[in-house]
């Protein structure tokens, strides 16, 4: 059985490390998982009055989330948390009451920056979030990705032995922990 994963990457920006870093994600998935992009970028700001009548960008986000097996989120940190496009797309799609499109949802999260914490604060607050959401998160192992130039190519291709063996490690088990929640 293939799984369909559907990732989110928090920068908006085509040229983000953390582009690269899903990029390299998908060349590297184990077979049973399918890698696919869940768009964050055309969102307006989350605004409760749209609850009665979401736009169609947000009904495909629920709709994309909703349609996955699984949830990655791909993450960089800003100023010591999460983006805030990554936080609305998040508040879109757990809205409106009752209709939380991460309900159970198995969900992993990764994140690269060049500095030597790399992202573990985003991250931690962001498991927060997709607990708070209901989502199942994988707790272990946590990835960290310290980024340094040249690490992963345009094409997604990992340089370093070490962090490509890291990544495998860390889909496979994601898909552990996907199917051990799916009961599959």
């Amino acid at each position: 059985m293939t799984y369909r994963v559907g990732y989110i990457v928090g920068s908006l920006s085509q040229r983000s490390i953390n582009r690269k870093l899903a990029k390299a994600l998908t060349k590297i998935a184990p077979h049973d998982l399918e890698l696919v992009e869940i768009p964050i970028g055309d969102l307006p700001l989350y605004n409760h009055d749209f609850d009665a009548d979401y736009p169609e960008v947000a009904k495909q986000l629920k709709q994309d989330i909703e349609t996955s097996d699984a949830i990655l989120v791909v993450t960089p940190e800003y100023n010591r948390s999460i983006p805030g496009a990554l936080k609305n797309a998040i508040d879109w799609a757990s809205r409106p009451w009752g209709t939380n499109s991460f309900n159970g949802k198995p969900a992993a999260v990764i994140g690269a920056s060049g500095g030597s914490i790399s992202t573990a604060v985003a991250q931690q607050q962001l498991k927060s979030i997709l607990l708070f959401s209901n989502a199942a998160v994988l707790g272990q192992p946590e990835a960290y990705i310290q980024f340094a130039e040249g690490l992963i190519t345009d094409d997604g291709e990992v340089t370093n032995e070490t962090t490509a063996e890291f990544l495998a490690l860390f889909l496979n088990a994601f898909a552990t922990h996907i199917k051990r929640n799916l009961g599959s």
